[in-house]
């Protein structure tokens, strides 16, 4: 597999461990939310919420520009490239 590939996979392997963290930081939040009542750290919890989307925004972002990457490696533009879906034909 090639170096970009590896880097793909790993992006998605990381992307996948992040929508986890936001799934898994939710179900403490809703807990100690419910346990802890008006004395729970409401703005903490937004802040790591935010930390996390920022991250998933960040491969997001390399997702895309390593696809352009290897896209113009091949000779092709990214921007003129299209999808085809299998209603055309």
């Amino acid at each position: 597999m090639t170096a970009e590939g590896e880097a793909r996979k790993a992006l998605n392997r990381l992307r996948r461990a992040l929508e986890k963290s936001v799934r898994e930081l939710e179900a403490v939040r809703g807990s100690l939310r419910h346990a802890e009542g008006e004395d729970f750290p409401r703005d903490a919890y937004d802040g790591a919420e935010a930390r996390i989307s920022e991250l998933v925004a960040f491969v997001d972002e390399e997702g895309e520009r390593l696809q352009a990457k290897i896209l113009q490696a091949g000779g092709l533009e990214p921007g003129r490239i299209r999808r085809s879906s299998a209603r055309e034909g």
